[in-house]
């Protein structure tokens, strides 16, 4: 019987014939898109976001922006692109948030696609399932000793995977950053080659120091490619709770895998199916099919068709031993497991009794919410210039574990950069234009007035006002401390030392002061434990908008200020203690 192929799959396929050039090498088609896919995967985490290409143009003329003008002019094809077709990163951020994520559309759309290609993700685009392929191909097929025979347990163990994620984040707490297969990947590459490129480009000086989450993360990464000397592919076919969303929308599909009546029964689309979804009778296990047409390349008599769902011609082949369905206790153990880590997680203390709040990027939404969002992707540490933000480790418990902080100490947030938000793939930092990002408020500068040199008498230092006013912020200003008077209490012209005291309604808590401190008289001078001004975060003294405008917010507050003035029931904060020009 004439079969009828759907016309969306025929389009397809000769597409993948006029790559290869014959029906018989389609598999190489898949390879050409797989490798297609991976190099634009690594551009734009090594290209378009790798920050050092932006250049200020003559004479400084774009200075204040051109960081974000050198993101902007290459993200023709979006960083986070990977991560918004990843649909469990969006799917689990959304049910942890009790919100509407903006990346659901991308992985509604790539969702929808299914219906012609089942898992066509993870058989054709994925970056981390082509990187496992090419683990296999170098070493995988080479070591045999630790192989594990077709079936076991660990068949449906994605299910429970995926199901466990979705329970954790109807809790509350988000685990899909830690086994998503684009954000593993992104978190594996930074760690393991980000390092290396900011090293041999920039100076090894600027490779910020690993900790005990950089090691974990790592683990998990080069756990998931040694994986492959188990089964090929073991990752991709057992655990990966990413395909296992793809495999659940596979019963909506339109097209199927069948086996013609010429079937010499070779055993070759068995042994070829990188996704081991073909039955030890030949038939399919449609869940796990990723019409990749693997199994039709290496059949010798070309009996596996590709046809329409309803088409009537049945396998003739006699039905054997099938793989065993999806097991009740595996769902129960996994939705048990995920809930008490859920509950545990949400338990755990936020680090040492009194730890102060973290300081987030700028845009980043209320705490709880942005531990609901972020998906640990790293993609904000990559694109930010100098290391500003760096990953948690366990300091402030597994609830925190990689998400970003300003490290203020190693290096301050560019007032020309907004590029954090831009490749947020959640919206857990909020994707701001320049000047609305240059008003958020990140923390708020604190001079130490028993450290500070000019405040402890023993010398002048006005490093950190100098570096406020170079960002364009101008947000320290100086007064005069320790001046000596004379009998008549008049001061000794040229006595005491210029001082900074911070305005709080300018300062966003950028921290380029604390970093000049700390970079100066911390390491250099030696002169201090530790930077005499820091950022601090907390109530008051930042900004976590879920919505709305920081510019127009700091115009209210400017308005506020300006009529408790005009009722003489208040004083701009800090200009009380300001000693007159003629002592300054």
């Amino acid at each position: 019987m004439e079969t009828k192929v759907n016309p969306f799959l025929r389009i397809f396929s000769a597409f993948l014939c006029v790559l290869c050039g014959k029906r018989s090498v389609l598999a190489r088609a898949r390879r050409s898109i797989q490798a297609l896919c991976f190099l634009l995967f690594l551009v734009l985490f090594f290209y378009v976001c790798w920050p050092y290409t932006a250049e200020p143009g003559p004479q400084h003329g774009n200075w204040p922006s051109h960081y974000a003008d050198g993101l902007r002019a290459k993200d023709l094809v979006p960083a986070e692109s990977f991560l918004l077709l990843d649909p469990l990163v969006s799917i689990t951020a959304a049910l942890a948030a009790k919100a509407w994520i903006w990346a659901l559309a991308w992985a509604g759309v790539l969702l929808a696609l299914c219906l012609f290609i089942p898992r066509g993700f993870c058989g054709y685009l994925c970056p981390l399932g082509t990187l496992i392929d090419l683990f296999d191909w170098a070493l995988g097929k080479r070591v045999t000793r630790f192989r594990l025979a077709r079936g076991g347990w660990w068949v449906h163990l994605k299910y429970y995977v995926l199901c466990g994620t979705l329970v954790a984040a109807l809790c509350g707490v988000l685990l899909s950053g830690f086994v998503a297969a684009i954000p593993v990947l992104t978190r594996g590459l930074l760690f393991a080659l980000a390092p290396l490129q900011l090293g041999f480009l920039r100076g090894w000086h600027q490779v910020p120091r690993f900790n005990a989450g950089h090691f974990v993360s790592l683990g998990l990464f080069c756990g998931i490619l040694a994986a492959g000397l188990w089964r090929p592919r073991f990752w991709c076919r057992h655990v990966c709770p990413s395909g296992a969303v793809f495999s659940v929308f596979n019963f909506l599909r339109l097209d199927e895998r069948k086996v013609a009546a010429d079937c010499v029964r070779c055993k070759r689309c068995v042994e070829s199916c990188p996704f081991d979804a073909i039955n030890p009778d030949f038939t399919t296990r449609t869940a796990d099919c990723a019409f990749c047409q693997t199994c039709g390349g290496a059949c010798p008599v070309n009996a596996i068709k590709f046809v329409a769902r309803w088409n009537p011609s049945p396998c003739p082949l006699p039905q054997g031993e099938r793989e065993s369905g999806l097991a009740r206790r595996g769902f129960l153990a996994g939705t048990l497991s995920s809930l008490l880590l859920a509950l545990g997680m949400r338990r755990l203390p936020g680090g040492a009794a009194g730890a102060a709040p973290i300081v987030r990027p700028p845009g980043s939404v209320p705490e709880e919410q942005f531990l609901q969002l972020c998906v640990r992707c790293g993609a904000c540490y990559k694109v930010c210039p100098n290391n500003v933000l760096q990953p948690l480790g366990f300091e402030r418990g597994l609830d925190a574990l990689w998400t970003p902080q300003v490290a203020a100490n190693w290096s301050g947030c560019e007032s020309s950069c907004n590029a954090c938000g831009q490749v947020c793939p959640t919206g857990a930092v909020r994707a701001l234009p320049l000047e609305e990002k240059k008003a958020a408020r990140m923390g708020l500068a604190i001079v130490n007035l028993e450290t500070c040199l000019p405040y402890a008498g023993r010398e002048a230092c006005r490093m950190c006002v100098d570096e406020c006013a170079t960002a364009g912020y101008n947000a320290i200003e100086v007064l005069r401390v320790r001046v000596e008077t004379d009998a008549g209490g008049a001061p000794v012209e040229g006595s005491g030392f210029i001082a900074p005291v911070v305005l709080p309604e300018k300062c966003v808590g950028c921290g380029l002061c604390q970093t000049r401190c700390y970079q100066i008289n911390v390491k250099s001078k030696s002169l201090l434990r530790a930077a005499a001004i820091i950022v601090a975060a907390g109530a008051g003294k930042e900004d976590r908008l879920l919505s709305g405008s920081y510019v127009e917010r700091r115009k209210l507050e400017s308005a506020q200020r300006q009529r408790e003035q005009d009722r003489g029931t208040g004083a701009t904060p800090g200009r009380d203690t300001y000693l007159p020009d003629f002592l300054k």
